[in-house]
């Protein structure tokens, strides 16, 4: 009786404090180590004379939450003189430079990886930079560099190169074929956040395609050899309403992505291409999160062996196989429920079970190609997270898929970071 007599009292206390016209006396920073207090002061919407909100200050925890460079936030409230207080941001530090690795077979089951490392908090300002090499039967590699609030607390920019080679099959007339594909690209985009829930990301990538041909299928209507020039119009617009504690995620977010591509040949035209992610967490109970992602993307639906939407393991069906199909449009609903099977201290060993279900449109078909037999993927599976709850996203998963629909397959997938 006497501990419900004393959430009563405290919940009554909070209400009444945060009701009157009280205001911040000073915002006080504690437990950063690497992340500059300057830049927590930045990003906050909290400031030293200004109203004491307590909406405004569960927001900013939130945005800390959400960083990289933080695993976790709270905050404290004392009071200092005349109706004036002083808010305390706690803050428990990640830690950062974060080497990774992706082992996977190719389709002519060689042994391929991805070995990389990336600072998420450079100069103590929430910058991310690093790269990575890839060895995909041919090499590989990237360098990456993003500041969402290089400029202001709304206002930043990223830059991303790569040359990037893989051995890509090609599908048309019912074959295959494989290339040696090459992409080099350069792109630079601005990063705007119109305020807590809402963002947009908008820019320019330059980037030049290579299609030589290997082996397989071929036709005279299909080039054996392709250098294409192309610029791409990019643009990103997220709703995030997130929230996290450690390993634990509820809330929704939705992410449109929108491209306009033009090109130097035309054997590969001006095309668009458009998908929506819907993301949805519910967390039940102390252990456990019921985790969804529902992709809907559409392109110019043209009859071309160059398809982008392509139905892999690494991407959207567990157990499928390494790009074994494309498509000019996509549905692919991915499901699991996660649940902690042991924690201590910074350790977490977390199961999952999943469902992987999706449909591809034919390069030139129609919307009819989404309820073929063939087309339709359905994979559920188990899979296992080794998580270490100080480092940023230092998830280790594996997962194995096992294909119930036509012409179904099964297999394992490694990988860093939760699959969505």
């Amino acid at each position: 009786m006497s501990k419900t007599l004393a959430i009563v009292f405290l919940s009554f206390f909070t209400v009444s404090l945060f009701s009157q016209n009280y205001t911040v006396a000073d915002l006080k920073i504690q437990g950063n180590k690497k992340l500059k207090s300057s830049f927590i002061k930045k990003i906050s919407s909290i400031k030293t004379g200004e109203k004491l909100d307590s909406l405004v200050i569960e927001q900013d925890i939130k945005r800390l939450k959400r960083l990289p460079s933080v695993s976790h936030a709270y905050y404290q409230v004392f009071y200092s003189e005349n109706n004036q207080y002083n808010v305390f941001y706690n803050v428990v530090e990640n830690f950062t430079l974060i080497p990774s690795a992706n082992m996977y077979t190719t389709n002519n089951d060689e042994f391929a990886y991805r070995l990389g490392l990336h600072e998420f908090n450079l100069l103590g300002r929430n910058i991310g930079f690093g790269g990575f090499y890839q060895k995909d039967i041919y090499s590989s590699y990237a360098i990456n560099f993003r500041a969402p609030y290089l400029v202001s607390n709304k206002l930043g920019l990223a830059v991303n190169y790569q040359d990037l080679t893989t051995q890509e099959p090609v599908f048309f007339d019912g074959t295959t074929a494989d290339y040696k594909y090459n992409n080099q690209s350069l792109e630079i985009l601005g990063l705007y956040e119109f305020n807590f829930n809402n963002k947009l990301e908008l820019g320019i990538n330059y980037f030049v395609e290579d299609y030589a041909y290997k082996s397989g299928a071929t036709n005279p209507n299909v080039p054996q050899q392709l250098n294409v020039h192309k610029w791409l119009l990019k643009s990103i617009y997220e709703y995030n309403n997130l929230d996290y504690f450690y390993q634990y995620v509820s809330g929704v977010k939705n992410q449109f992505n929108f491209q306009y591509v033009t090109s130097t040949n035309d054997m590969l035209p001006d095309f668009f291409i458009a998908w929506n992610d819907f993301f949805y967490f519910k967390r039940f109970g102390m252990r456990s999160i019921w985790a969804n992602r529902l992709r809907l993307g559409l392109s110019k639906n043209d009859k071309t062996p160059f398809a982008p939407f392509s139905v892999d393991n690494n991407l959207n069906v567990r157990g499928v196989g390494n790009t074994i199909d494309r498509g000019t449009g996509v549905i692919v609903l991915n499901t699991e429920f996660r649940y902690t099977i042991y924690e201590k201290n910074w350790f977490v060993l977390q199961g999952n079970t999943f469902v992987d279900a999706g449909s591809w449109r034919n390069p030139g078909g129609d919307f009819g190609d989404f309820s073929k037999d063939e087309n339709i993927k359905i994979y559920p599976g188990l899979g296992l997270r080794f998580i270490h709850k100080k480092i940023y996203n230092a998830i280790f998963r594996i997962d194995y898929g096992h294909g119930i629909t036509k012409n179904a397959t099964k297999g394992f997938v490694f990988g860093i970071g939760q699959y969505f």
